[in-house]
Formats: structure tokens, C-alpha cells, sequence
């Protein structure tokens, strides 16, 4: 089976992806800002071209399809994303402000995001279908990558030793993810103290009694 954008973006985030000639790049920005102004089914090849500067004969060179752009355009920014959350949680102090800084991070990264966030909003069935109809693959991607934080803390002695990371890790993709598919009539989502509450009431308590 063929990896989805998401298995692709998750491995990209480790090592350099290739996508770092100018031409690849100048196209990359020109589709993203074309995506974001008008959403990915108005947009066309020519669209493309024309912003980045060149030839639909040169986007046609670099992207067979239309739908081969698409991907690029997304998984760059889901590798971002990745990235991003790395470089965040680095910056506290134990298991439990990683996750709450995670959560609402990951939240707010994900709903800003001029791209995926948009796409969400304005044009769901180019993004959603990804997430919730691909056999669970996507959640699963997300849920590894939880999985291997929880299991470097628990190594370090910050995740109880019998908590089982991997169902842990699967709860805490599944109410990101439901989240950011169904919006919320209790909670306010652009609210970053009272999400930090929730991830405390929450998710916290699925890492077991602290250390």
C-alpha cells in the first residue's frame, strides 16, 4: 500500500526533504499561496505557473498531476507542522506541560494554518476524507508519533512504567482529531487557557500517577 501525505510528512520531518531546488520551491510557494486564496478545486495548473513566473511546461516537468502538486503543497506544510511541534515541546519542563503544550499547540497550529486550517473551513472534502475515511491510517501516523514522545518520557521515568503509550497516544490523537473535524459548541477551541484546562483534566491523568 502506497503511504498517504501524512506517512510521507512524518518521515520527511527527520530527515531533508527533497524539495530544496529553487524551481521545486518557487512552485511549492506559488501553489500554496494559490490553494489559500482559492481553495484547491478552483485553482489550476496555469494558476501555478503563472504566480511562481514560468511555463505550465515547467510546473508539468516537476508535477505529472495536479493532484502529484497538491500532495507536495500539503505534506510540506504537515512537515512543518511536525517540526514545529518538536521544536515546541522542547521548552518544558516535564511529561505533563509536554502534553498540554502539545495539545493546544497542535490545535491552534492546525486551525491557523492558511492552508490546512482553510482547507477545513472552506473546502472540507479536500482534507477531511484524508482523515477519516482512509482506514485510519492517518490517525495512526499522528498516533505513532504521539506514541514515541510518551515513550521517551516513559524511559526517562516520566510516564508511569504500566501505562501502555500506544492507547494512550491513539485518546489523545482521537480528541484532536475530533476537535478539528467537529467544531465544538461547549468548548472554545481559540481559547488557549481554557484548552490548556482541558488537556490538564483531561489527558494529563492518562500518563499515570507522576514519578
Amino acid at each position: 500500500m502506497e503511504p498517504n501525505v501524512l506517512e510521507l510528512a512524518f518521515s520527511e520531518s527527520t530527515v531533508e526533504a527533497d524539495d530544496t531546488d529553487d524551481v521545486t520551491v518557487r512552485l511549492l510557494d506559488a501553489a500554496y499561496e494559490q490553494f489559500c486564496r482559492m481553495g484547491i478545486k478552483r485553482s489550476t495548473m496555469a494558476d501555478v505557473a503563472r504566480i511562481a513566473g514560468v511555463s505550465r511546461i515547467t510546473v508539468y516537468r516537476r508535477f505529472d498531476t495536479k493532484e502529484a502538486l497538491v500532495e507536495h503543497v500539503v505534506r510540506r506544510e504537515f512537515r512543518r507542522y511536525f517540526e514545529q511541534f518538536a521544536t515546541e515541546i522542547r521548552g518544558a519542563d516535564t511529561a505533563a506541560d509536554r502534553v498540554v503544550l502539545g495539545f493546544v499547540s497542535s490545535l491552534r497550529a492546525i486551525r491557523h494554518n492558511r492552508l490546512i486550517g482553510g482547507l477545513m473551513a472552506v473546502e472540507p472534502d479536500s482534507v477531511v476524507p484524508s482523515i477519516t475515511t482512509d482506514g485510519g491510517r492517518t490517525q495512526y501516523v499522528v498516533q505513532q508519533f504521539v506514541a514515541a514522545r510518551l515513550r521517551e518520557e516513559q524511559r526517562a521515568g516520566q510516564v508511569a512504567g504500566g501505562v501502555d503509550v500506544d492507547v494512550v497516544a491513539e485518546m489523545m490523537v482521537r480528541v484532536c482529531t475530533s476537535f478539528l473535524v467537529v467544531p465544538s459548541h461547549v468548548i472554545d477551541l481559540d481559547d488557549d487557557e481554557r484548552m490548556r484546562e482541558v488537556a490538564r483534566q483531561f489527558l494529563v491523568p492518562m500518563l499515570g500517577p507522576p514519578a
